[in-house]
């Protein structure tokens, strides 16, 4: 069975682009649009990984990952960050995050990204 995957964005364009270069080789198993969202889903489908943005309304990426963690701490996240976004990005490994890919997306460090944190 192909590794299941979250992906948890605000923009419809990003979910879309992560979905198009995911697809191939994974099983996309939801999309949430805000971190709220993202752990709802979490609980029902228990996916392999999450892709999760780290700006959202209503509950951050860094919050949702929080909480993700604090519902299963093996749950393994990979925060989707913009450049410019060190501070955020280091709250969000304190947070939980186990790996980070930076937009804009480009498909070999997603890959990569997965590749990295399934095989951890």
């Amino acid at each position: 069975m192909s590794t299941g995957v979250l992906i948890v964005d605000d923009s419809h364009f990003m979910r879309n682009l992560l979905r198009q270069i995911l697809e191939q080789d994974y099983r996309i198993i939801g999309e949430a649009t805000n971190g709220a969202e993202a752990v709802k889903l979490y609980k029902e489908h228990d996916p392999d990984i999450v892709m999760m943005d780290i700006v959202m309304p209503k509950c951050n990426g860094i919050k949702a990952t929080a909480a993700i963690k604090k519902i299963d701490p093996t749950a393994r996240v990979i925060m989707c960050t913009s450049v410019g976004q060190r501070e955020k990005m280091k709250l969000a490994v304190k947070a939980g995050a186990d790996g980070y890919v930076t937009k804009p997306f480009e498909e070999p460090s997603v890959r990569k990204a997965l590749t990295d944190v399934a095989a951890a």
